[in-house]
């Protein structure tokens, strides 16, 4: 069975009380009760932890290392500002897919950069939740399809 790490960044646990013309009015629990349907379809345990806090976000992609296939990450403000979450992923280099409820390149200049982007193996944004579980399938398919090459749980990066 899949073992996928699902991190939310700050601000997330806000979901359906803010600014809800760019987030709409979904909350963090529906998001994560739709991934755990779908982990159940799909055969996958999940994990699905919430920070605001950058160290804790990078203490726990470090721990992935230990026992999962990979990670969904929105880091949500820290996507355009942390390098310590971008160095993290590199290191415990697990297929990870970057998540955006907004399309980030629709938005403010500032918003445009990702630095996990260039260590992840896929981006998706603009879709609002249903990113998450675009993401969740996208995942289990590409380590699947590796595993079947002798995927050793690193990226494909």
């Amino acid at each position: 069975m899949l073992r996928i790490l699902v991190l939310h960044g700050p601000n997330l646990n806000l979901l359906g009380h803010r600014e809800k013309s760019i987030y709409g009015t979904v909350t963090l629990d529906t998001i994560n009760a739709s991934l755990i349907t779908l982990s159940g379809e799909l055969e996958a345990e999940l994990v699905i932890r919430q920070s605001n806090l950058e160290g804790e976000l990078v203490n726990w992609i470090q721990e992935a290392q230990r026992g999962y296939h990979g990670i969904i990450i929105n880091p949500a403000a820290y996507t355009h500002t942390s390098i310590a979450i971008r160095d993290a992923l590199a290191a415990v280099d697990l297929p990870t897919i970057e998540v955006h409820l907004s399309n980030i390149y629709r938005r403010e200049e500032f918003r445009r950069h990702s630095y996990v982007s260039g260590v992840a193996l896929a981006q998706i944004a603009g879709f609002g939740a249903t990113g998450y579980l675009l993401a969740l399938r996208g995942l289990c398919e590409q380590i699947s399809a590796a595993g079947s090459k002798g995927f050793s749980g690193g990226s494909t990066r």
